[in-house]
């Protein structure tokens, strides 16, 4: 008889088919990592009151098999304990954002992983997180550590393998089979429950993921090749594009909301779209999406990085460009672009320890327009309302609505608590635009300028338990994509345009998107190209008319004097 090696004591140790872990695995995740789908899947069944008491019964079976199945195709042979292991972190993180906030795991979710700074990713660690993982990953895998697994020949085991699958399958599709149309009812009433079932959701959106991020990188598509405008003439013509981060239209004042949160844009003269929507719920998809011209119905997230926008065009006709970043990057939109990064600059006035407020977007901007003698387009990303930690997006003047909330466990606080940490990031992103405007105007005797300002998304506060963003666009409820929307110009721009105010403040009331950002900057700038849709330019309604041939014929006899 052989003996045990002191260094693997018998103690704890059990020995098991790699058929028996799986399923105990399965099990586990099952009965621990999935509240959020159950609650779903409950109430849209009907729970008690319905009338198929098999079905209710065979869904957690089924759901059993489903997991078996799924988690026997990913882990095999030796690698199987170290392939569950991973997959157990790997589902308690998902279970535990998924349960804190609300939010469901797809492709664009990962997209947003991946592309979150590591100030960002520090902002969602806590304590409470800790003990999940410990509990609910830790835990397991510290059991799975003592199991020692049956070592049988790689035909027997492959043999077991497949039968369990099988099985599984089978077991799958006799439970629809009776009760095909209460599983087909629930599956194609409630689509969104495919995207919380853990650890399925995660492995279908990664692989979703990877196959965008190793695909054949793709020929850049040239936009506005044809691009040209007329020599210009006059003043150099300054435009600010602003875009916000997690500002949402409802908790505006200028939009109506109670506490006024705008009271500065409120004395400028500010142009504001009451009804104006985002092209996605998350900064990945929103940034590059709005600085294209295929709209909200023609993008594709590979779009980002192998088709110029709107700068490309701009460049294209001589107006200059500049990109001035407090967030995470343009996300693709300025890669061939000048750029600037303001996020770590140390500006003691305008910075905290690890971050800096957004008033650092303005720190040496003066400079810069001291330097231009041509048309120029400038676009300052804003850290603006970027949740959890509301309560870091803004200095300690602007903490106007209190009590706050002062934790990234936003389910924690009472939601009165996290509105005013975010009501007042809201009420110093209007501090900032209004400095913004300032300068402008402080400029105007020399410069025609503009500022256009629209945040990327917006936000849930806690209704219906949802928390920050990122929902597919298709369930996702307006606090994340109906954002807020405005406009500013010096008397100089607005006389030089032909801009009629009365018009504008009429288009206030309509609604309008992020798809008319490129035409409506286009048009600003008198840039001439096929790439322009005169019928999404925001303003070019409330101007003269002209006529694009004749202005490129008087650029042609223009360019005969050289």
């Amino acid at each position: 008889m052989s003996q045990q090696s002191p260094a693997t004591p018998a103690r704890w140790r059990f020995t098991i088919s790699r058929n028996s872990l799986t399923l105990a695995v399965a099990l586990w995740m099952l009965l621990t990592m999935n509240g959020t789908f159950w609650r779903v899947v409950w109430d849209g069944v009907g729970g008690w009151s319905n009338d198929n008491k098999w079905f209710l019964a065979s869904l957690p079976l089924f759901v059993l098999c489903w997991l078996f199945g799924l988690l026997s195709l990913l882990s095999w042979g030796r690698a199987t304990k170290a392939i569950l292991g991973l997959l157990l972190v790997v589902s308690a993180a998902a279970s535990y954002f998924m349960y804190s906030y609300g939010i469901v795991i797809d492709s664009s979710m990962l997209e947003n992983i991946a592309q979150t700074d590591p100030a960002e990713a520090t902002e969602l660690l806590s304590w409470r997180m800790a003990g999940w993982f410990l509990l609910f990953a830790g835990l397991p895998i510290l059991l799975i550590s003592r199991v020692r697994l049956l070592q049988r020949g790689w035909k027997r085991e492959l043999r077991g393998k497949l039968g369990g699958i099988a099985l599984a399958l089978l077991c799958i599709g006799a439970i629809a089979a009776t009760s095909y149309q209460s599983y087909s009812s629930l599956v194609r009433n409630h689509r969104e429950i495919r995207l919380m079932l853990v650890p399925s959701n995660v492995v279908a959106a990664a692989h979703s993921y990877l196959k965008h991020q190793f695909a054949a990188p793709l020929k850049l598509e040239v936009v506005g090749a044809d691009a040209y405008r007329l020599l210009p003439g006059g003043k150099p013509k300054v435009m600010v594009v602003v875009v916000g981060e997690t500002a949402r239209a409802a908790n505006f004042s200028l939009n109506g909301y109670a506490r006024e949160t705008n009271p500065e844009l409120a004395a400028r003269g500010v142009i504001n779209f009451e009804q104006a929507s985002s092209c996605g719920t998350a900064t990945a998809v929103s940034v590059p999406c709005m600085f294209q011209n295929v709209g909200r119905d023609g993008y594709k997230d590979s779009m980002a990085n192998s088709r110029e926008g709107l700068f490309d065009v701009l460049q294209r006709a001589g107006v200059g460009v500049l990109w001035r970043d407090n967030n995470s990057g343009c996300k693709g939109a300025c890669v061939r672009e000048p750029y600037e990064d303001v996020s770590h600059i140390e500006v003691d006035a305008m910075c905290d320890p690890g971050e800096c407020h957004d008033e650092v977007l303005l720190n040496g901007l003066q400079a810069y327009l001291d330097s231009l003698n041509h048309d120029a387009v400038i676009v300052l990303h804003m850290k603006g309302s970027h949740g959890p930690a509301y309560y870091k997006r803004y200095p300690a003047a602007f903490e106007k609505f209190t009590p706050v909330c002062k934790s990234n466990q936003l389910d924690r606080c009472q939601q009165a608590e996290i509105v005013n940490a975010y009501d007042n990031t809201l009420l110093y992103t209007d501090h900032v635009l209004a400095k913004t405007i300032d300068l402008l105007q402080h400029n105007s005797q020399r410069l025609d300028t503009g500022m256009l300002y629209l945040s990327d998304h917006g936000e849930s506060l806690g209704e219906n338990g949802i928390y920050l963003h990122g929902l597919p666009y298709a369930m996702a409820p307006s606090e994340q994509t109906h954002i807020p929307m405005l406009m500013w110009m010096s008397s100089g721009l607005e006389k030089r345009q032909g801009i009629a105010a009365s018009c504008l403040e009429a288009k206030g009331k309509q609604p309008v998107s992020q798809d008319n950002l490129f035409h409506s900057v286009l048009g600003l700038m008198d840039v001439h190209t096929e790439a322009y849709h005169a019928d999404l330019d925001l303003f070019r309604s409330c101007r003269p008319p002209t006529d694009g041939k004749y202005a490129k014929h008087l650029l042609q006899q223009e360019q005969t004097k050289y």
